[in-house]
């Protein structure tokens, strides 16, 4: 299928109808924004901590790399940019819609699976003893726990190791970037186009970064980082096929809804077009039948006149 009428599905003349119809997925989306302040907020699960497992655990406190406020601007601000851009090049709100409601439904299912995971597992960071005890004399109880004489809120960071959420968050965004802009390019239309392949790489080539700069800044194990970024990466994918068909269909420019509304179109003008021809021939019918019925007249005039002139010469013979 080409890519037709594209133009005439804009935000002024659908924008409304759309967002009512996924109103549900709007406030869906709310609740979801509100598990993640709870489980932000709530204690996670104080792990044993013993005296022989710190060894791992001694890396120094350092800054992040990449900042917490910076992780929502490259992962959603950014890929919505681009979305918009997408519109005002072909003007389809459907998809523009459809990408941005993708997109936070990939980012906040997998913030809220990430939060869910810390708070459960309670694994510590590998810079927990500096977390712990900052002055760097570590005491025990008599099982052998810790007894952190540190900040409760860096003691409470500290046992939010596994998984990494700045990773997870990192490829729910641009990993579903990455699918949107492969159907948009279509890196799978076989003409061995690798430049397309570039492009695509390049969300997944920053998602990966930033992983790597979680461990280089202590705040991670490296196991933290590839369960993150798996998790996010498959949330994205899932987020994107309830939208988009995949990268590698020959619809996957476009999302569901286009091709839906696309069909309902063609649906109504062939109904149009079959009543309109049967409307013509009903009227073509007619005139049929009054021409038929206006040459029998005109054939019984003609007889009649015949026979009557017949009738005439006959009595003028008579009178003869």
């Amino acid at each position: 299928m080409q890519e037709v009428q594209l133009g005439s599905h804009t935000v002024r003349s659908h924008g409304m109808t759309v967002a009512r119809t996924h109103m549900h997925d709007w406030v869906i989306l709310m609740l979801l924004g509100l598990i993640v302040v709870i489980l932000n907020v709530i204690h996670p699960f104080y792990r044993f901590v013993g005296k022989d497992m710190m060894t791992d655990l001694k890396y120094p406190l350092k800054s992040n790399t990449v900042p917490v406020w910076a992780v929502p601007i490259y992962a959603v601000a950014l890929p919505i940019a681009i979305f918009v851009v997408v519109y005002f090049r072909r003007r389809d709100v459907y998809d523009l819609h459809h990408a941005i409601l993708g997109l936070l439904f990939s980012v906040l299912i997998t913030a809220v699976i990430t939060d869910a995971i810390k708070d459960a597992v309670g694994r510590p960071r590998p810079d927990f003893f500096w977390r712990c005890f900052p002055d760097g004399k570590d005491v025990y109880n008599q099982l052998g726990n810790v007894v952190c004489h540190g900040k409760k809120s860096v003691i409470k960071e500290g046992h939010k190791s596994f998984p990494s959420g700045h990773t997870s968050f990192s490829f729910a965004g641009l990993g579903f970037l990455s699918l949107y802009l492969s159907g948009k390019i279509k890196v799978f239309d076989r003409k061995g186009h690798v430049t397309k392949l570039c492009i695509v790489f390049l969300p997944l080539l920053l998602a990966s970064l930033v992983g790597i700069s979680r461990v280089d800044d202590y705040w991670h194990h490296w196991q933290d980082v590839f369960a993150g970024g798996l998790l996010g990466f498959i949330v994205a994918t899932f987020c994107y096929l309830q939208f988009f068909p995949p990268p590698y269909h020959a619809q996957g420019w476009g999302p569901y809804a286009y091709f839906q509304v696309l069909e309902e179109s063609r649906s109504v003008t062939q109904a149009a077009t079959i009543v309109n021809g049967s409307n013509v021939q009903v009227t073509e019918a007619r005139v049929e039948n009054q021409e038929d019925e206006t040459s029998i007249h005109g054939c019984m005039g003609l007889s009649l006149a015949h026979n009557s002139g017949s009738a005439l010469e006959e009595l003028e013979s008579g009178r003869r």
